[in-house]
């Protein structure tokens, strides 16, 4: 076992009943439309959460509710146990949003000068630099930067007040896969250090390789909550591959088939257990051939748990 997974367990222990950011019977309304509906939800020192939701959940809208950005119309908010806006818990969170601007005329060591600036012992120019990958870039201007670079220039702004508690709303927009790694890595650095991270992502694959929590949000409710295994595991199952003379229909209609779609000249099959469907489908196919059983991934899960109704009109960004 690595150094760092070790600390990063001895961390998880140590505060694993430490609740630094809650919503409490959390209600949100946007005129007549309901952003948040009575959600509960909280996020344990150490670890690193993942919010999960279609466009419109209410993702964004709880983050900002957690950064005291707006106020929620019933319910509680608590960041660090107190009110967000109190600016002791201000100094000790940071953010990387998909909102607002930034000078696009500054240079990036001065940006990150300028947002140093606002916190008591913020990290080292340096070390902001390397874990955002952007030496190389200090001396450009915001503007000249493609649209990867600037979400690393937003990473860094985000994290150079050392924060306790991070905010990532769809960090890796726009990066290329050797930058979102890098960002994983460093991420997973800083919960090694003891650091909470609650995460916003697009990206099924993020989620299911950073949090250690996932919760799932549709149309202004959380309607899962679990480790990415939990969540695979109560919606997902197996995953079916195989070429087949039968039709989708007739699939659709084998007991224990959760979802079946055509797949160029294949068809896919979810199901929760594969061993009676491929007994089944051997049956009813004697021809059947190119047959392939893996496990089905956190973006079948999420898919299984919000397409039952389609998603609200997006008011919550």
């Amino acid at each position: 076992m690595s150094a760092t997974v070790e600390l990063v367990q001895r961390t998880h222990a140590a505060n694993s009943d430490l609740i630094v950011a809650s919503l409490e019977a959390v209600n949100k309304n946007y005129g007549s439309v309901r952003a948040l509906r009575a959600v509960e939800f909280r996020v344990r020192a150490g670890e690193i959460v993942a919010l999960l939701g279609p466009n419109g959940a209410g993702k964004t809208t709880a983050v900002k509710l957690l950064l005291g950005l707006m106020q929620p119309n019933s319910g509680r908010v608590r960041v660090f146990g107190g009110d967000p806006t109190n600016p002791e818990n201000r100094m000790r969170t940071g953010a990387m949003l998909q909102v607002g601007r930034v000078p696009e005329t500054l240079r990036v060591r001065e940006h990150i000068d300028l947002f140093s600036a606002y916190y008591e012992k913020p990290m080292a120019s340096a070390e902001i630099m390397a874990a955002a990958g952007l030496e190389k870039l200090r001396d450009r201007k915001f503007g000249d930067l493609s649209g990867g670079q600037k979400q690393r220039v937003l990473f860094a702004l985000a994290i150079c007040g050392d924060p306790d508690l991070l905010f990532l709303d769809e960090p890796t927009v726009g990066l290329d896969v050797e930058a979102r790694r890098m960002l994983w890595d460093e991420i997973r650095r800083m919960v090694a250090r003891g650091k909470t991270v609650l995460l916003t992502t697009h990206y099924l694959q993020e989620a299911d390789a950073l949090a250690d929590r996932v919760a799932v949000i549709h149309q202004g409710e959380i309607i899962a909550q679990g480790t990415p295994s939990q969540i695979k595991a109560k919606t997902a199952g197996k995953r079916i591959r195989c070429i087949t003379s039968l039709s989708v229909n007739s699939l659709r209609q084998i007991p224990g088939v959760t979802e079946a779609r055509e797949d160029r000249e294949a068809v896919e099959l979810h199901a929760v257990e594969a061993e009676p469907i491929v007994r089944e489908l051997l049956a009813r196919d004697a021809h059947l051939s190119g047959l392939e059983v893996t496990s089905a991934g956190l973006e079948e899960a999420f898919l299984a748990l919000t397409h039952d109704t389609a998603p609200d009109e997006d008011h919550s960004h």
